[in-house]
């Protein structure tokens, strides 16, 4: 099943049960979705662009729920926890620290990273690999590590 029949059959669900929160979430993944599909020209997203554009609005949330917490402002910081919550129900199962950092060690190995120097090439290698499962923050926090 794709992410877009998924959030169809959940749209349905959330209709029937008068949830309106999780319903406002998955029609804005759906437009999201549609907008990038009409943009590259396509009737279809491959798996893959729709997982890009789902942690996309996951990231837009977090950045949102950081700058509502810095403003004192509980009553967005609820509501964008609860929106993070439904958009997580999507993504895929996320990487722990330790298969994170084995992922780390392999590509370290491949390219022979060595320094602070060789981050860039190590990230190239690294985000394609941990795409959607893993935050683009806690990979580098780890890279960082492992260069010094």
């Amino acid at each position: 099943m794709t992410l877009l029949d998924r959030l169809n059959q959940d749209m349905i669900k959330a209709m029937k049960e008068k949830d309106i929160e999780t319903l406002g979430v998955i029609r804005m993944v759906k437009a999201s979705i549609q907008n990038e599909s009409i943009k590259l020209g396509q009737e279809y997203l491959s798996e893959d662009e729709e997982l890009t554009i789902l942690s996309r609005e996951l990231k837009q949330r977090k950045e949102s729920l950081q700058e509502f917490n810095a403003a004192g402002r509980e009553d967005l910081v609820n509501k964008i926890k609860s929106e993070i919550d439904i958009l997580q129900e999507y993504m895929p199962k996320q990487l722990s620290n330790e298969e994170l950092e084995e992922i780390v060690e392999q590509v370290i190995q491949e390219v022979n990273a060595t320094s602070m120097k060789d981050m860039g090439k190590l990230m190239g290698k690294v985000m394609p690999l941990t795409k959607g499962k893993a935050d683009g923050s806690q990979i580098k926090e780890i890279v960082e590590r492992k260069l010094k």
